[in-house]
């Protein structure tokens, strides 16, 4: 009997280390898009800061990209995220009293 109980322990931890690994496969990947997004649009803005004497542009690129990773990781994982989990409404819990 605990060789069963065994099994659905292991199964239970199993799913639970998979759901961590994606967790920080998730939070790697939003990293990543935050510190490329920066050093793009720095490495921009120090580009044409140097090309128009003008030192300001290095941080405001940094700025602008930091807002464009932060609005693609807004759009990627918490819309996209929102449109692919099913959805519940009222006409579809009516429709199974019958």
């Amino acid at each position: 009997m605990s060789s069963g109980n065994d099994a659905s322990t292991r199964a239970q931890k199993g799913a639970a280390a998979e759901g961590r690994a994606h967790g920080l496969d998730v939070g790697w990947t939003v990293s990543g898009y935050l510190v490329s997004g920066m050093l793009a649009y720095g490495l921009i803005g120090w580009l044409i800061g140097r090309a128009v004497h003008v030192s300001l542009l290095l941080p405001v690129g940094m700025l602008v990209g930091l807002a464009i990773s932060i609005g693609f990781v807004i759009y990627r994982y918490g819309v996209q995220g929102a449109v692919a989990q099913p959805k519940t409404s009222a006409k579809s819990t009516k429709g199974d009293d019958r």
